[in-house]
C-alpha cells in the first residue's frame, strides 16, 4: 500500500490534509472458487465439444445418403454451435492466464468477448435458417419424414444431454448461453422430429420451413437478450446484478466514513468483477484493517472480488482550532 500526504481544498474555510490510501486487496478464497469454476468449465466445454462433433458427422452421413438438405444444414447449426463452444473454452483456458505488465488482468476479459461472439453466431445461424425457409416455399424439397425423425431424436438426446453440463451455471454468462443455446438446440430438434413425423404421414412439405421459421423466432428472442448483455460487459458496464447505490449506501454505512465517491465498477470477466472507489474517513488509523473488511465486505454481499480503495482524511491542520 503507498500512502502520501496532500494539501488540497475540500470546499471549506481552511486547508485539510488527506491520506490517499491506494490498496488492492485479493480474496484467495475467491479466486479458488474461480479457479474451480474454469476446471468445471473446461471439461464441461470439452465434453459438449466432443459429443456434438460426433453427431455432426452422423447427420451429414445421413444428409448425404438420404439426400435432405434439412440434416445437412442442421449440421452447419450444430457446427456454429460447436464453434461457439470451443470459443467459450479458449475464453475460460485464457482466464487461467497470469497477468503481464501489458495485461494486467491477463486475458481474462477474452470470455466477454467469447460471450459476445457466441451471441452473434446465434443471429447468424438465425438468418441462415430463416432465409431456406423462405426459399424452400417457393422450391419445395421432397424430404424423408422417417428419416429426419430418426435423426432429430438423437439430436434431442445429444442437445438436452449437452445443455445438463451448464445447468448450474447461471451467474456465468458463457456457461448460461451455453446452456441457453443447447436447450434451444434441443427444441429445434423436437420440432424437426414433429415436421418429420406430419411430412411422413401427410406428404405437407410446405410444414418444415414454416416451423424453421417458428423457431427462427424463439431463437432471436432469446439471442437478443444475450447480446444486450454480453455487448453492455463490452463496454464495461456494472453486471446487473450488482446495485451501484446499494454499494455506496453500504459504504457509507461504515465507521468513520464521511463520503463516498468515484466509484467504478466493471467486469473483469464473465465470471469476476473489479471496484474501485474513494472513501472519506474520519479517522486514519488502521487502514489496512479497513481495507480488508471493505473488501471482505463487497465479496460477501456483492460478488466483487477485485477492489482497489483510495481512503481520505477529512482533517485540519490545526487541532485545537478543530
Amino acid at each position: 500500500m503507498a500512502s502520501e500526504i496532500k494539501n488540497t481544498e475540500m470546499g471549506h474555510d481552511h486547508d485539510h490534509h488527506h491520506n490517499h490510501s491506494h490498496a488492492h486487496h485479493d480474496h484467495h478464497h475467491g479466486h479458488s472458487h474461480v479457479h474451480e469454476i474454469n476446471a468445471s468449465n473446461s471439461r464441461g466445454f470439452g465434453i459438449g465439444i466432443a459429443i456434438n462433433l460426433a453427431f455432426i458427422l452422423v447427420e451429414i452421413g445421413y444428409g448425404i445418403t438420404s439426400g435432405s438438405l434439412s440434416l445437412i444444414a442442421d449440421a452447419g447449426h450444430n457446427l456454429s454451435d460447436v464453434l461457439g463452444l470451443a470459443l467459450s473454452l479458449a475464453a475460460f483456458i485464457a482466464e487461467r492466464s497470469k497477468p503481464t505488465s501489458r495485461f494486467t488482468y491477463g486475458y481474462r476479459s477474452s470470455s466477454i468477448l467469447a460471450a459476445l461472439f457466441n451471441a452473434l453466431f446465434l443471429v447468424i445461424a438465425c438468418g441462415a435458417i430463416g432465409w431456406e425457409a423462405i426459399r424452400r416455399f417457393s422450391e419445395p424439397v421432397d424430404v424423408p419424414g422417417g428419416t429426419i425423425m430418426i435423426i432429430a431424436g438423437i439430436g434431442i438426446i445429444i442437445n438436452f444431454a449437452t445443455a445438463l453440463l451448464f445447468k448450474d451455471g447461471h451467474e456465468e454468462l458463457n456457461r448460461h448461453a451455453a446452456f441457453l443455446h443447447m436447450l434451444l438446440d434441443a427444441l429445434v430438434s423436437a420440432v424437426v422430429v414433429l415436421s418429420g413425423f406430419i411430412i411422413k404421414m401427410t406428404g405437407w412439405h410446405w410444414i418444415d420451413p414454416s416451423l424453421s421459421l417458428a423457431i427462427v423466432v424463439v431463437l432471436l428472442w432469446s439471442s437478443w437478450s444475450l447480446i444486450k448483455r454480453s455487448f453492455a460487459m463490452a463496454l464495461n458496464a456494472v453486471p446487473p446484478s450488482i446495485d451501484v447505490s446499494a454499494v455506496v449506501t453500504r459504504l457509507d454505512q461504515l465507521p468513520d466514513v464521511i463520503n463516498v465517491h468515484h466509484v467504478h465498477i466493471w467486469p473483469v470477466s464473465t465470471s469476476e468483477t473489479a471496484m474501485t472507489a474513494h472513501i472519506v474517513r474520519s479517522k486514519i488509523q488502521n487502514n489496512d484493517a479497513f481495507i480488508g473488511s471493505v473488501a471482505d465486505i463487497m465479496k460477501k454481499e456483492f460478488d466483487i472480488g477485485h477492489v482497489t480503495l483510495q481512503i481520505e482524511h477529512d482533517g485540519c491542520d490545526n487541532e485545537i482550532i478543530c
